[in-house]
């Protein structure tokens, strides 16, 4: 077969002796080979829709309810539609990457069944209640102003599929019924689809009493050495292996053996290889690290703590327990030099890439079901920010002796800005987030896991839902605008401002329809507490600088004003919202190269990304790339990382959940420089740092794991 494309595409990266590109018009011209010599020869042909729709029912591939839904005129209709719109690939590897990795084809993988439109067609008619709406869903889909996450993207029709949730947080309660509830759900959810955090907290640690007798137990590292076998074992059909990754308390007393068994040099025994780790730091942590007072900080035994005051470690609030507990002489603790913890953590992400960490305090500050639970652990990704309450595992095997609480799930799609905020009218430009939330809310209505029965209570009666973005430096790019500019952070001000009024508004416009999230009475939603920051003065919402007000007069951009939020928050607190949790932003690098646009709201790692397949390479420069505007594709590593959390602190504003952001740094940055990173990113109110990407450190390091879970 002739593969001139993959010839012609890696010809993009060439330069002449200026530094300029030469070839970048060869990347279209590459996909147009791509479709001649490989796509369209491998496309099994059918003589209509209806003969291909049934042929697909028949053996398998579709699921017949999702059709049995609509008319075969219907169903004509949404295809049509789709067609007509006149698609095509701009970058090679967005088409690569969709015809090899989320194409239906056929069982041994040689012929492909679906076309690009016929797999956004599938989505929407799987996620539409009736015809209107799966046009509806149809239209932000071709028009590429949405981008589902992959379990939708992949699974949406399919017989032989997983389950359309991204995200998963289970909590490991320190007994063996749920232990061994926990890992069964691990293999439940691994084998649907999605990324599973689990919160290990409340587990005894190592030496503590099992039945009284002391030095009995064996730590927090033992179930984290079976989880890491689970998600290996447990995958979705050979499609992608299970991942999932570990939460623990700094102030766990196996927090060290936690942070070694990420060393590079870890005995092998002790090594976690593929499961990820996540520290979760309390703000009494950071403010023990400020004091210069002492040296040290103290970690505890959650048994001890459990038997003596019968409270888990998890629900402890460290500012309020902390003194308490070091002056209780009952209460077992060991003395830890708190620079020396730090570097250990420092240096690991330095090698491996991990721990993540989440600020505690600075998820739950933001709770708006705070009366209902605490934010404890976050998911592998580290963008998913949502209350777990404590499942209670009976012995007996029967379900109806467990007194189920909520696990996390989560359904994730992104916003493209670019589609989103260029010319199109306000009007429309609304209905693209509530035709987007109504979407999410729809996914969610369809998932029933009923194999977990603490996720499916979470997701029958939150309906929680974490609508994302992506493309962010590149309508900076297309606007002129500099990442690291005065203006960015105005027009990111302004447009995030928009997207969370507006999903928000369409969360409310579903409760109307179909109720609102149960316990919301209870959420700082039902109080007008939630939204007290848009009406206070604590965000500010003015646009500052004139070059982003003349951009957005010329884009029709009606921003939210403070009466307008006054307005919204009145209206919530009568109707309610139909979503607990609206907003989450996720990495979702590999569906970028799909929307030929830059991933989630960080800088690039590279101006022309060079990505290795088996034994060729597929080149991907940046979208709206020129040599005229390639000075503002700056790296990740070149951009200040302190200015980039500034960027992500305004972002945070806006956003209920979390958001996944990668730390860039260069190998030569300093112990010192890394902990003011972190310190910084606490004392912004960021919530979560997912991956640290160390430049020309080692392969490990320079790349961060693609979590194709929530990879939107």
């Amino acid at each position: 077969m002739n593969k001139n494309y993959i010839m012609l595409n890696n010809k993009v990266n060439q330069k002449d002796k200026d530094g300029n590109y030469i070839n970048l018009d060869l990347d279209r011209q590459a996909v147009r080979e791509y479709f001649l010599n490989n796509v369209n020869q491998n496309t099994v042909f059918f003589h209509s829709l209806e003969e291909k729709l049934d042929y697909l029912v028949e053996n398998g591939y579709y699921e017949k309810k999702v059709l049995d839904k609509y008319t075969m005129e219907e169903i004509k209709e949404v295809f049509k539609l789709a067609y007509s719109k006149k698609f095509r690939f701009r970058s090679y590897l967005g088409a690569f990457m969709f015809y090899d990795r989320y194409a239906l084809r056929t069982t041994d993988k040689e012929r492909i069944f679906e076309r690009y439109e016929d797999r956004l067609s599938m989505i929407a008619l799987t996620v539409g209640r009736n015809v209107d709406e799966a046009k509806e869903f149809l239209n932000i889909l071709i028009n590429r102003q949405l981008q589902p996450a992959t379990p939708i993207y992949m699974n949406s029709g399919k017989l032989r599929a997983g389950n359309m949730v991204s995200c998963f947080i289970l909590s490991l309660n320190d007994d063996l019924e749920s232990i061994g509830y926990t890992f069964n759900s691990i293999m439940k959810l691994s084998q649907l689809g999605g990324g599973i955090g689990v919160v290990g907290t409340d587990i005894r640690a190592r030496g503590e009493t099992i039945k009284g007798i002391e030095n009995s137990a064996s730590g927090i590292l033992p179930p984290a050495k079976v989880m890491e076998d689970l998600f290996s074992y447990v995958n979705q059909l050979n499609l992608r292996s299970g991942s999932g990754s570990l939460n623990l308390s700094i102030f766990h007393n196996d927090i060290q053996e936690l942070i070694n068994s990420k060393k590079v040099n870890a005995d092998e025994k002790l090594r976690l290889k593929t499961l990820s780790i996540c520290i979760v730091i309390p703000d009494k942590f950071m403010e023990i690290l400020k004091d210069n007072s002492t040296k040290y900080y103290y970690t505890f035994y959650p048994k001890n703590i459990y038997d003596v005051y019968g409270i888990e470690l998890s629900q402890l609030n460290m500012s309020e327990w902390y003194d308490k507990l070091l002056e209780d002489k009952s209460i077992r603790k060991t003395q830890r030099n708190k620079l020396q913890i730090l570097q250990e953590i420092i240096r690991t992400q330095s090698e491996s890439g991990y721990p993540y960490i989440m600020f505690e305090d600075n998820m739950n500050r933001e709770n708006n079901l705070r009366k209902i639970g605490k934010i404890v652990g976050t998911n592998i990704c580290v963008e998913i920010s949502q209350i777990m309450t404590k499942n209670k595992i009976a012995q007996s095997p029967y379900i109806e002796n467990n007194d189920f609480g909520y696990d996390v799930n989560c359904v994730l799609s992104s916003l493209n800005l670019v589609e989103l905020f260029d010319y199109k009218s306000d009007t429309e430009r609304k209905n693209i987030i509530k035709t987007s939330i109504k979407f999410l809310s729809n996914v969610s209505d369809l998932v029933n896991i009923s194999s977990v029965p603490s996720v499916k209570k979470a997701n029958d009666e939150l309906h929680s839902v974490g609508l994302g973005v992506l493309n962010l430096q590149g309508l900076f790019v297309k606007n002129n605008i500099d990442y690291e500019s005065e203006e960015a952070k105005d027009l990111t001000n302004a447009i995030f401002n928009y997207i969370r009024y507006y999903s928000l508004y369409a969360s409310m416009e579903i409760a109307k329809e179909r109720g609102k999230f149960i316990g919301f009475e209870k959420s700082d939603y039902a109080s007008g507490k939630a939204l007290e920051k848009y009406i206070n003065g604590t965000v500010d919402l003015e646009i500052k600088t004139d070059k982003i007000k003349k951009l957005l007069s010329n884009m029709n951009i009606l921003i939210p004003t403070v009466d307008d939020w006054k307005e919204l928050n009145e209206d919530i607190m009568k109707y309610g919202v139909y979503n607990a949790y609206q907003m989450a932003i996720a990495p979702n690098q590999s569906s970028a190269y799909i929307m030929e646009a830059t991933p989630s709201v960080q800088p690039v790692s590279n101006i022309v990304e060079v990505r290795d397949y088996g034994y060729s390479q597929a080149i991907y420069p940046m979208p709206y790339l020129t040599n005229e505007n390639k000075h503002l594709y700056k790296n990740a590593y070149e951009v200040d990382q302190l200015k980039m959390l500034d960027l992500m602190a305004i972002i945070q504003q806006y956003v209920d959940q979390a958001i996944s952001i990668v730390v860039n740094v260069k190998s030569d940055t300093t112990l010192k420089e890394r902990a003011k990173i972190i310190t910084y990113a606490w004392q912004k109110g960021i919530k979560s740092l997912y991956y640290w990407r160390t430049q020309k450190q080692s392969i490990m390091a320079d790349k961060e794991p693609i979590c194709e879970s929530c990879s939107v």
